[in-house]
């Protein structure tokens, strides 16, 4: 029986294509069981492996994009991002970094039903991802410094976030309202019960003015 603890030199860190990792992933993880539990995994660190995501959401493997959507969903079902703020693939036996420029996913739909307070905003990710944005998934906005715009993501699971994709900001933007959040009026969209403030109502005053 061979010991994979110990077997690096077939680990994923040791792949040589997308082909290789993919099936390492599905002995490791039973594709097409659903999500695997990688938050419950404690497997050792076998260095970094050469996987990037771009802020499009194109994944690249050893400097090619990966064209096949069914790698790259599967691929995304083995995402842990960790307390150290970096982002690993990650199975029972091994645990390897890959590099994100930004978000690993990206929210290319979105759907609204309800109004008011009864509102609720569903996003999907390009690789698949359903979530709806509340308590448990919640939307934040961050300053961009170089444009003076907000990139809005939406938290999908651990401390895996989603990009909105541009026409998607647009079109959540269009749903937004001004709303007293601590005192201040903010410009803010509800989802679930929960009001996620965007910005001071002020403030988007003077960038429409």
């Amino acid at each position: 029986m061979t010991d994979h603890n110990n077997s690096t030199d077939t680990g994923l860190a040791a792949a040589t294509d997308a082909a290789g990792l993919t099936a390492l992933i599905s002995r490791a993880t039973r594709a097409g069981k659903g999500l695997p539990p990688v938050e419950r995994w404690n497997p050792d660190f076998c260095g970094d492996l050469d996987m990037e995501i771009r802020a499009d959401g194109t994944w690249f493997y050893l400097g090619t994009p990966i064209g096949r959507m069914p790698l790259v969903q599967l691929f995304s079902t083995v995402l842990r991002k960790d307390a150290d703020g970096k982002t690993y693939l990650v199975t029972p036996v091994e645990k390897v970094g890959i590099r994100v420029v930004d978000a690993p996913f990206v929210a290319v739909e979105m759907d609204v039903s309800g109004q008011g307070a009864a509102q609720v905003i569903t996003f999907r990710t390009n690789v698949g991802d359903v979530v709806e944005a509340g308590p448990a998934n919640p939307l934040r906005f961050v300053d961009e410094d170089e444009t003076g715009g907000l990139k809005p993501y939406v938290l999908v699971r651990g401390r895996l976030e989603a990009l909105l994709a541009r026409p998607v900001m647009y079109e959540l933007v269009g749903h937004g309202e001004e709303i007293e959040v601590n005192g201040e009026v903010m410009f803010a969209v509800r989802s679930n019960g929960v009001t996620f403030p965007i910005m001071p109502a002020a403030r988007l005053e003077r960038l429409t003015a």
